[in-house]
């Protein structure tokens, strides 16, 4: 299949299944108002490494790797004297995933990386921002499948903030319990979308 044609399974999983649920749920029936991923962002940040240059050049790679699209770097604010930060200094780097590449992530994210934490038993439901998108934070970078263990340099740690175009909070989690994010608490079958990593 070309790369034209390719649909992501998600993406086919919410359109043909999430879609429906998600009308039912939430009562609407102007397919408009049903709420949609809109873009998820990924950002790290290594200001407190003692060596900046080569931790900033390790997340690049790997977050690279990990979401299939280049990051850019991120620059400090502010000066803050006590972390040896001056303004304007390149701290971290930041990827914005959207459309197809979004789809495949969030598929990897929920089936592949999550499962990989040991013990793991779900994510926050509390999460949210009060207007519908969640944030996650990742600890150890090394549970998504394209990063070889014997090459890790150093943990990398970094949030996903998921934005929706829900209203508020309830549709955003409703949305994304459809989609299959296993928030604690509640019991949540799989979405039956073959994994982005398995799908490739």
């Amino acid at each position: 299949m070309s790369a034209d044609h390719y649909q992501p399974p998600l993406r086919k999983y919410y359109r043909d299944s999430v879609v429906p649920k998600l009308k039912e749920r939430l009562g609407v029936t102007n397919p408009h108002q049903v709420p949609k991923l809109e873009k998820i962002t990924v950002n790290s940040c290594v200001a407190s490494s003692p060596e900046i240059k080569v931790a900033l050049e390790d997340v690049m790679k790997d977050l690279a790797l990990i979401t299939g699209q280049r990051p850019v770097k991120t620059k400090a604010k502010k000066s803050i004297s006590n972390f040896k930060l001056r303004e304007g200094q390149e701290i971290g780097a930041r990827v914005t995933l959207r459309g197809k590449v979004m789809y495949d992530f969030l598929d990897k994210l929920i089936n592949v990386a999550l499962p990989a934490i040991r013990d793991f038993r779900g994510v926050s439901p509390r999460a949210f921002d009060g207007r519908g998108n969640y944030t996650l934070g990742i600890k150890d970078h090394s549970i998504f499948p394209e990063i070889e263990l014997d090459k890790v340099k150093r943990n990398i740690g970094f949030d996903i903030t998921i934005v929706t175009s829900a209203n508020d909070d309830n549709a955003g989690r409703i949305l994304l319990e459809e989609l299959g994010m296993p928030f604690t608490g509640r019991k949540v079958v799989t979405q039956q979308a073959q994994p982005a990593a398995a799908a490739a």
